[in-house]
């Protein structure tokens, strides 16, 4: 199946204040999706790891163009591209009733020697995936961020169990869920429209203390990759001590919209 699609209804865990999708909820969307296509296709976790192998994520943009409201059913969709340098490149949608995509996304996975950590060519595996030419999702994406110098202490918060998944490392949608609580609950409630770009740099383990970082961000870019009407913007960074230094682990930048 090239490209894998699965009907969800927006249950009451998966909304905010306004009764619409949260992002940590559509970022779990399209996990589950990932994982459900990559089995069907035989490189999914249980295969790789036979082989000593892992998918891990590590950046990925995502714009919501309209949230979906509490019991709306939309459909669900993800579907593998050619890689790009390291990164095998895969797409994601969620349609509403009408077919029109609501959300979009675009990601890049490392291919990794599970015993090393360390990443391995991604060809490797590219060969037994679909390319799926032609059929695009974002126009920009995923993006590379930039370290700042402009970033203020915000806090620190320390990786929990419901924060690590079966890899002994924190979980992707968890670092949607640490950004969300570090923004205004008012303007997340607020916005329609939602641009969350966002580089996973280093793991993060189990109980590991990681200090938080934000500061507001420039105007959104003119495309149609990122809310019309602004509303907010913020970037945000992950940073670990030790080593006798401190080391980023997550970078991110969040624009909001009406």
């Amino acid at each position: 199946m090239n490209i894998w699609q699965e009907q969800v209804t927006v249950r009451y865990g998966n909304i905010d204040k306004s009764d619409r999708l949260t992002l940590g909820a559509a970022f779990e969307y399209f996990q589950e999706a990932a994982i459900s296509h990559a089995a069907s296709l035989g490189v999914g976790r249980d295969a790789l790891l036979k082989e000593g192998h892992a998918w891990v994520l590590s950046r990925i943009s995502v714009f919501i163009e309209r949230r979906p409201r509490y019991e709306e059913t939309v459909t669900v969709r993800t579907w593998p591209r050619r890689s790009d340098k390291l990164f095998a490149v895969r797409d994601y949608d969620i349609l509403d009733a009408a077919g029109q995509a609501q959300i979009r996304g675009r990601s890049g996975w490392l291919f990794i020697d599970v015993e090393k950590r360390r990443p391995i060519r991604v060809e490797n595996v590219m060969e037994r995936l679909p390319h799926n030419d032609g059929v695009d999702s974002l126009t920009s994406g995923p993006v590379n961020l930039a370290a700042r110098e402009d970033l203020v202490h915000y806090g620190y918060r320390q990786a929990a169990y419901s924060d690590i998944d079966n890899f002994g490392h924190m979980n992707n949608v968890s670092y949607i869920l640490w950004i969300q609580d570090m923004t205004s609950p008012d303007l997340l409630n607020q916005a329609e429209q939602i641009r969350l770009d966002i580089n996973y740099i280093s793991e993060i383990k189990a109980g590991e203390k990681i200090d938080l970082f934000s500061a507001p961000a420039e105007n959104c870019p003119d495309t149609k990759d990122y809310p019309a009407k602004p509303l907010a913007a913020f970037a945000y960074e992950g940073r670990r001590t030790g080593d006798g230094g401190t080391h980023p682990v997550f970078r991110a930048e969040l624009r909001l919209g009406l």
